[in-house]
């Protein structure tokens, strides 16, 4: 045995206050968990942000693939009149092709929307429709680590990271940044990884299945026994940390541990959805039994913040199977109805509850699709320099459409919001400056935005 190790004597002694704590019977609330935890340096205790935020929490639907803006919320009447006919683009000659979907006006603010959203197109009046971003690369994975961790070529922490490490986390038996994910995305788990902020703030993936936490039951059968050998272990690692307060790594997997802990004991019912009422399973299209679908992923999430998580992200459909539609537009189709209901209820459901204001709902995929093609193509190809996410909640301003593409999509026309805009817009809502939410590494201050950014106050209420 080493010498650094604890000693059996030590080990008891540890377990004897243990003893007396579990039959004291005295139980924590997590709050109170918490706030003895933040007395201890507990690396995920809640910290202030650096002014006061306009959301305290934050949900990602991400739409893998590129959700083609021309045929969903930026309606283009130039490129419907201007079908077949050829531009010339970056020295090569294009065919127009127009949307096969209609659009009509909806809501208060009269925002066209496509046929492909009709549930979502209601609720337009509480969203904010931005038609001017843009992205520095055309590939699926380079675009997508960009969208998640703000560089298209270095895996960097994910933006569920930075504000897991900026704002800790309410419930200690929770992740504070949370993924669900039925297939793995373009470019693999670096959209959630922490890279080199401290591993505690890595996101946490949750599969939706009959296991979608692996390893969560507990081996020991006897709840007490369990809860004495917990007691027991904590004293010793708490010891043990404390002749080692320098060592982050040790800190993370011991606050890593602890999380699981509570997954252990909260996660099954958190998971179950059936204890919601039939008025919320149907608004969202959930079905007995469901523990997989869409719906159930947008369910859950709403469940989650509830509870206390800072982040969850829902990744629509992955890298396969997605809204890359280069062979036909009509796919679009079938990916939109597996969305749109359970969407827009995930927000009237937020709305309803008192959470919208505080939660910041963002939809976003990775780029849009192309206006211009082969004569008559059906499908479209993938496009970076104009393309659409939408906002809701968290104190922007609903019904609001900002900036604007060209007459036919194709390039931004006004207001140009870049990715890292994007990203320094929603750090200012979660209240941070995201020049100085920083992490000093290998000899440098890092942050999300790299050294660009602007904020974009003309869509914050």
């Amino acid at each position: 045995m080493s010498h650094n190790s604890p000693k059996r004597r030590d080990f008891l002694k540890y377990g004897a206050g243990a003893v007396t704590g579990l039959m004291s019977g005295s139980i924590l609330r997590p709050q109170l968990i918490m706030a003895a935890k933040q007395e201890n340096g507990h690396p995920l205790a809640p910290k202030r942000a650096q002014f006061k935020p306009r959301a305290q929490n934050l949900i990602v639907v991400n739409l893998s693939g590129g959700l083609s803006h021309i045929d969903s919320f930026d309606f283009k009447p130039k490129l419907q009149a201007d079908h077949g006919k050829t531009i010339d683009w970056r020295g090569r000659p294009f065919f127009l092709n127009a949307s096969p979907f209609s659009f009509s006006p909806r809501g208060e603010s009269g925002i066209m929307v496509s046929e492909l959203f009709p549930h979502l197109g209601s609720l337009v009046d509480d969203m904010v429709v931005i038609r001017s971003m843009v992205n520095d690369h055309i590939s699926h994975g380079q675009a997508t680590l960009s969208m998640h961790c703000g560089l298209t070529t270095i895996p960097m922490p994910s933006l569920g990271s930075w504000i897991s490490y900026g704002l800790g986390t309410e419930n200690p038996d929770l992740p504070s940044f949370i993924v669900l994910a039925a297939k793995s995305p373009y470019a693999g788990s670096q959209v959630w990884d922490s890279s080199f902020l401290p591993r505690q703030h890595a996101g946490t993936r949750i599969r939706p299945g009959a296991d979608p936490v692996p390893n969560l039951e507990s081996p020991i059968e006897s709840l007490t026994l369990n809860e004495l050998e917990s007691k027991m272990l904590k004293r010793v690692n708490l010891k043990h940390m404390k002749s080692r307060a320098l060592d982050a790594g040790l800190q993370a997997r011991t606050a890593t541990y602890d999380t699981a802990d509570g997954m252990m004991r909260i996660a099954p019912e958190l998971l179950d959805a059936s204890t919601e009422s039939e008025a919320t399973l149907e608004s969202y299209g959930i079905t007995s039994g469901d523990n997989i679908s869409t719906a159930w992923q947008l369910l859950t999430a709403r469940r989650l913040v509830e509870r206390g998580v800072r982040v969850v992200e829902v990744i629509h459909t992955g890298s396969g199977a997605n809204w890359d539609s280069h062979g036909n537009m009509g796919d679009h189709r079938v990916r939109a109805s597996d969305i749109d209901k359970p969407l827009a209820a995930l927000i009237s459901d937020l709305k309803q509850r008192g959470m919208l204001d505080e939660t910041l709902v963002v939809i976003c995929t990775e780029f849009g699709r192309s206006p211009a093609g082969t004569e008559n193509e059906k499908g479209r190809n993938h496009h970076n320099s104009a393309f659409t996410c939408m906002l809701a909640g968290g104190g922007t301003k609903p019904g609001t459409i900002y900036g604007k593409s060209d007459e036919y999509g194709n390039v931004v026309a006004q207001d140009t919001v870049h990715v890292h805009d994007f990203h320094a817009t929603i750090l200012n809502i979660m209240g941070f400056d995201h020049e100085q939410l920083t992490y000093h590494f290998g000899g440098r201050d890092f942050r999300l935005t790299d050294v660009h950014g602007r904020v974009i106050n003309e869509i914050l209420a």
